[in-house]
């Protein structure tokens, strides 16, 4: 039988998450297919296996802690267990999620984490009560955690300007990390200025092939999260520091599978998303010790720094490949309040009269 080689990125990924898919199936009841099955039109492989480790660390939980769900192993589980499940167990369950101990490792949520997993399990019970496989539907019953907004951590313009010398010069790494900086600056660049110049996410860096660079037109292809294809602009300063990149990147001989891949790692591999974390983490610490800088971040100042320059909020969410124009108001409502204040104060109505 022929093997099908594919090398793009995305393609990659989401052929990894079905395989790592069937394996965490074969951990669950049966039925859970079915539940997966009946998602598969309108979620993302990697969407779907985080509902699956979420699912199964709840039948891990109630194994352990319900009497009648100890009773049987979790691989065979009735459908009908679902419905001896309460209200009560899913809340416990969410409290324990706190903070646990698994593998040998201490693992916290917040509410976020929490809403997360509460949200998996809303989805998984709704499919079967929907569709009258079960009579009771607990964790519709279960209030979301109380989520508390998030302060936007971004660099201020003089923070980029200072990152951005910083993995030009590298002045404050250390003598290792100068070593490895002078077979990456070019790179190391060329990312960041990326990244900081059109606000892509990380995944979207570094799934980029090389023929997704167009300098004719000045924007770059990306794939954004629910598959779609998107064209997204770049200036000047990203332009430079790309051609600067592509000219060294042409006398690099680039692993087998790896040929097409804008950014490589120094073992001439696609470039991880782990890795461009690492970068940003290395370079920003540098710049900053208050604000725990991510690629993310970096998103976020792109963002900021758009929304200040054009107050348009649609063109924000479009940039930025939010697919509901409201996540990218609730992040940058408070930028738009802090001016509405502001303007409170360029208006007098009265001069001061000390003589009345």
């Amino acid at each position: 039988m022929a093997v099908i080689k594919s090398n793009n990125y995305h393609d990659e990924q989401a052929k990894q998450n079905i395989l790592k898919m069937r394996a965490v199936l074969e951990t669950l009841p049966p039925f859970c297919k079915s539940f997966f099955r009946g998602i598969e039109e309108y979620t993302s492989a990697r969407t779907r296996l985080a509902y699956a480790y979420d699912i199964r660390l709840f039948f891990e939980y109630m194994h352990e802690n319900n009497a009648v769900c100890a009773k049987t192993e979790i691989k065979d589980y009735p459908i009908s267990l679902l419905d001896q499940i309460t209200r009560l167990d899913i809340e416990e369950y969410l409290e324990y999620m706190t903070l646990y101990a698994k593998d040998g490792k201490e693992i916290s949520n917040d509410e976020r984490g929490k809403a997360r997993k509460l949200a998996a399990l809303r989805s998984f019970y709704n499919y079967f009560y929907q569709n009258e496989m079960i009579s009771s539907n607990p964790a519709s019953l279960v209030p979301l955690p109380k989520l508390h907004e998030k302060e936007i951590i971004r660099l201020e313009p003089n923070e980029v300007a200072i990152l951005l010398d910083q993995v030009e010069d590298g002045t404050k790494l250390t003598k290792k990390e100068l070593e490895y900086h002078k077979k990456t600056k070019v790179r190391d660049v060329a990312l960041l200025t990326l990244l900081l110049g059109t606000g892509i996410r990380v995944s979207e860096c570094v799934g980029l092939d090389i023929k997704d660079v167009n300098f004719e037109v000045g924007g770059i292809k990306v794939r954004r999260k629910g598959g779609y294809e998107a064209v997204i602009y770049f200036g000047e300063e990203v332009e430079t520091a790309l051609l600067d990149y592509l000219e060294q990147r042409e006398q690099i001989i680039p692993t087998e599978g790896h040929e097409d891949a804008l950014f490589l790692s120094l073992q001439n591999r696609r470039l991880a998303v782990r890795s461009v974390e690492n970068l940003v983490k290395k370079y920003a610490s540098r710049v900053t010790t208050l604000k725990k800088i991510t690629p993310h971040k970096l998103r976020s100042t792109y963002g900021t720094a758009l929304y200040q320059e054009t107050g348009d909020i649609y063109l924000v969410a479009d940039v930025l490949g939010h697919s509901d124009v409201n996540t990218t108001r609730k992040h940058y409502a408070a930028q738009a309040d802090e001016r509405r204040r502001r303007a409170a104060k360029y208006v007098r109505l009265r001069e001061d009269n000390k003589d009345n």
